[in-house]
């Protein structure tokens, strides 16, 4: 059996506070934010509460089957700043976009937005290698070192390396009793 390691709600909000100080001391603000359901929604939710910035979610679910993952066109579209000749913008058209999961486990989670998003809006277009990491960015609570994540997680609170010591971590709206 492996270690757990428990988050208390207050750890939670601390963490969220990081993120938030994180993206302000870069300077950098989304216009909206995501957050993967099931565990990035509550993070994404408490950093929308904390900073005004409105909320999505996108369901991503590899756990056991992707099949039932959502591919959100328009969010692609968003990020990339895509413009199909009928929109007039004073301002850049591409969207700020922070997206919040709890952990960064494995990286297939990000990894599966990043091809998703890219095959769904002009995939051979160059430009897309700006897109990551400079107005999408990704955000975890927690970010296991041994992933395999094609782009860099932005804003991360606590790191660990399940590749050195098999860790389990319990967030708090995962500790619940048996019903």
């Amino acid at each position: 059996m492996n270690k757990k390691h428990y988050y208390s709600w207050q750890d939670v909000e601390r963490m969220c506070v990081s993120i938030v100080n994180q993206m302000y001391t870069d300077n950098w603000r989304p216009d909206y934010i995501v957050g993967i359901t099931r565990g990035g929604n509550v993070p994404a939710t408490i950093i929308s509460n904390m900073t005004g910035i409105r909320c999505e979610a996108l369901k991503v679910s590899l756990r056991d089957d992707n099949s039932d993952s959502e591919s959100n066109c328009w969010m692609a579209e968003d990020a990339f700043g895509y413009n199909d000749g009928t929109k007039v913008t004073a301002g850049p058209l591409h969207k700020n976009i922070l997206i919040v999961d709890d952990i960064n486990d494995t990286g297939a989670t990000f990894n599966w937005i990043t091809k998703d998003w890219q095959a769904g809006c002009l995939p051979n277009d160059p430009r897309w290698n700006r897109v990551w990491g400079n107005n999408v960015k990704f955000a975890t609570l927690t970010d296991n070192l041994a992933s395999e994540s094609i782009n860099p997680i932005a804003y991360t609170c606590h790191e660990v390396n399940k590749a050195d010591e098999d860790v389990w971590l319990v967030y708090p709206w995962e500790n619940v009793g048996v019903y």
